[in-house]
């Protein structure tokens, strides 16, 4: 497919967030001239269904009456969550809509949320998600059941959404040298999503000459990349801790950084760099592989 022609993807659940990913979707197919795409996913847990094995419980005569009792809940139940994702996905498009997006599709699809994109991958220009849905939406610490799995899968950009929606005006880069800051400093200066915002090009915890001199050299190429203003800035200390207190302190609207590699695949999240970054900033996370 044609670069023109992928997809801005939203994943929507119904959570507290999802407005805020249907606002950054439309605003990035928007400023990328992008069609855009929302996506509920019905994931049926066989740990939870209600028809579980009661045999030894219960008599035969029973146990057979009940557990077809218990299908057709659960057939009801199947049923009722299916008319909730079309309402919530007709619910989302008319926002998308109001924002300025002519023509939104629409996609419901039944099983896991990560099967569904990796099968949707090669359409995707950006992925939009919360940081945290239905199951933790009350929990401001926590980082979403799917979200690890997620970015992990993922090869392409993933929005990470963690709050209401502000129109970005600064975007900060969070560069280390790394293959993927590089690939954001190269993304950042080529993308129309980007053109006329203010960047800060923001390097922490690195202090060697290799990562000096790439620094530069990113600095030179994003100053010459159409930005209303560039600021190019070293800081010092842990590097979670210095960029999220510099994003306060210069309002950035939105980060862009290097996510985990693949090479990590069987680790926990929990400890990692990119962990601590969506726990602890209160501004969307725009993640590269």
């Amino acid at each position: 497919m044609n670069a023109n022609t992928h997809r801005v993807l939203a994943c929507i659940d119904g959570s507290a967030l999802t407005p805020a990913v249907c606002d950054y979707a439309a605003w990035i197919a928007n400023r990328v001239q992008a069609p855009l795409k929302l996506l509920h996913t019905i994931d049926h847990h066989p740990e939870t269904a209600l028809t579980a094995d009661l045999s030894g419980n219960i008599g035969v005569d029973s146990r057979d009456h009940l557990l077809e009792e218990l299908s057709q809940i659960e057939q009801q139940r199947s049923k009722l969550r299916l008319q909730q994702g079309k309402a919530l996905l007709q619910a989302a498009k008319e926002r998308v809509i109001q924002a300025g997006i002519s023509d939104p599709l629409t996609n419901q699809r039944h099983g896991s949320l990560v099967e569904a994109l990796i099968e949707l991958e090669e359409d995707i220009r950006v992925l939009v998600v919360g940081v945290r849905g239905k199951v933790h939406e009350k929990q401001p610490n926590k980082i979403g059941a799917k979200l690890e799995s997620i970015i992990r899968s993922m090869h392409k950009p993933i929005l990470v959404v963690n709050a209401e929606f502000k129109a970005p005006q600064r975007v900060m880069i969070a560069y280390d040298g790394s293959y993927a800051a590089e690939k954001a400093v190269e993304m950042v200066s080529t993308s129309p999503a980007f053109k006329g915002l203010v960047c800060h090009l923001v390097c922490a915890g690195k202090d060697d000459a290799v990562t000096e001199q790439r620094f530069e050299a990113a600095a030179h190429k994003l100053a010459q990349s159409g930005f209303g203003e560039l600021i190019a800035q070293k800081l010092s200390g842990k590097p979670e801790q210095v960029l999220c207190d510099y994003q306060e302190r210069q309002a950035i609207d939105l980060t862009v950084m290097g996510a985990f590699s693949h090479t990590r695949i069987h680790d926990l999240l929990l400890g990692s760099f990119t962990a601590k970054m969506l726990t602890h900033t209160h501004k969307p996370l725009l993640l590269l592989r």
